[in-house]
């Protein structure tokens, strides 16, 4: 078994998919998590996942580890989505796929909102895909803007931090483009490409690698030689000082820089997804009123809204701590309020991070029902949109339920409450029709069970 988890994060997708199926022979099912807790924002090795690992391993972690949801999240791209939807029927495991990107927020241009540094750039997301857009439509074409957009900003660091660090360099296509599965790199790739360069270039001689690297890195030999006998370590340094706000390779973005608001939006509604705000601490000057952010997003679209909670109260300076502690209770509340679903998650695009929140920490407490109530509704909008075309967003609900969102919301959590699907059921439903599976799902979510 040890020999097929390995395998899930192989790059080649036959292989990953005979070791989960191999995993899957030998399963033996494990109680759930009491409470229930969920991840609902993992990055995986098409975007960067700090573990290495595939969408496959991802969905074989939250079904080892009793997970009542998961979702994948990457960034600028749907690679991993059907790959993560077959590994839930398969493994029995309620999903849902989400995308993240950065966006200009034109309505706060002068702000600094969730990006640190950078006035009008905002982390935005799109929940529950089930399929990408269509061939040759306006929204195929924004995703792959995006997508040709994040590699040419990779490009110009790697350029830019090249002519840096002068002995040092990286050749993009050979030494980065390797590292990713579908060639969807990020900042991280391009630091632990630096770190195998270091290797190569220095070899056993730490102490000229420890001057080299606290020189370019303005760090003492200490720092830089503390880094160099971490990779991961490394890794967050080396992305701080080289990519980040005042290192060599940074260039302040402007309006151009990253697609608009407006416009990714847009492709998220035409794959009958939901456009997500994300959410950081409300400690900037754009996030200093939530309600008001909320609602100007809601009136271009927005339903749901993303929180990484580990890092809000998971602190040790207890000043800090408790005020972080307070602005997640009150951002959660606001959202509650705003009938928007809170999707909440850990990310684990680092190493280090919790493959699963702490749902039973005390500064959870207040607000788990809340991400339980989230994380449901995601899966209720995808079982919805896979076998009955009905979208959270669409118009058929809005018909429906009209402008009582919250009992909308609850519906659809219902549906995604309900315990993941038999083959047997899943293959009764991709065989029936969209009119009669709505009914059959509405029905199952009223009686609370299949």
């Amino acid at each position: 078994m040890h020999d097929l988890t390995q395998q899930l994060d192989s790059f080649d997708s036959n292989q990953r998919r005979a070791a989960l199926e191999g995993l899957r022979a030998d399963m033996t099912r494990r109680d759930g998590l009491v409470p229930p807790h969920v991840n609902m924002h993992c990055h995986t090795f098409f975007s960067y996942n700090g573990y290495g690992s595939s969408p496959a391993h991802v969905a074989w972690q939250a079904m080892n580890q009793g997970w009542s949801a998961a979702a994948i999240c990457d960034f600028d791209v749907l690679d991993g989505m059907e790959e993560f939807l077959w590994a839930g029927d398969l493994l029995g495991l309620r999903t849902a796929v989400n995308l993240e990107t950065r966006v200009f927020f034109s309505e706060y241009a002068d702000d600094v909102i969730n990006s640190p540094g950078e006035p009008g750039v905002y982390y935005f997301m799109g929940a529950g895909f089930v399929r990408p857009p269509a061939a040759g439509s306006r929204a195929a074409s924004q995703l792959a803007q995006m997508r040709a957009g994040a590699e040419a900003r990779n490009r110009d660091v790697v350029a830019r931090v090249n002519a840096h660090l002068g002995d040092v360099t990286l050749d993009y296509e050979a030494d980065v483009l390797p590292l990713t599965p579908a060639g969807n790199a990020t900042e991280r790739h391009i630091c632990s490409a630096y770190y195998t360069a270091s290797e190569a270039t220095f070899g056993g001689d730490l102490a000229k690698a420890r001057r080299f690297w606290a020189e370019r890195l303005g760090v003492d030999e200490a720092k830089a030689g503390a880094a160099l006998a971490d990779p991961m370590a490394f890794n967050d340094l080396a992305r701080s000082k080289l990519m980040k706000a005042g290192g060599p390779g940074y260039v302040k973005p402007t309006q151009e820089t990253f697609p608009r608001l407006d416009d990714v939006i847009e492709m998220i509604q035409a794959c009958d997804a939901i456009p997500m705000a994300t959410w950081l601490d409300s400690t900037s000057s754009g996030e200093s009123d939530m309600r008001s952010q909320l609602e100007c997003l809601k009136a271009k679209g927005v339903a749901a809204i993303n929180i990484i909670p580990d890092r809000n109260w998971n602190i040790a300076d207890p000043a800090e701590r408790a005020l972080k502690i307070a602005k997640l209770h009150e951002c959660v509340r606001i959202a509650d309020e705003l009938h928007l679903p809170v999707n909440a998650g850990t990310e684990l695009n680092k190493y280090g991070q919790r493959w699963v929140d702490d749902f039973t920490a005390e500064p959870m407490l207040p607000v788990v029902d809340s991400f339980l109530r989230g994380a449901y509704t995601m899966v209720g909008h995808t079982r919805l949109l896979r076998f009955a075309g009905i979208s959270l967003t669409g118009p058929d609900l809005a018909a429906e339920y009209g402008a009582d969102l919250q009992a909308r919301n609850a519906a659809v959590a219902a549906i995604g409450q309900l315990p993941p699907l038999s083959t047997r059921m899943r293959e009764e439903l991709e065989a029936a029709e969209p009119e009669a599976n709505y009914s059959r799902l509405r029905d199952a979510a009223e009686r609370g069970h299949w």
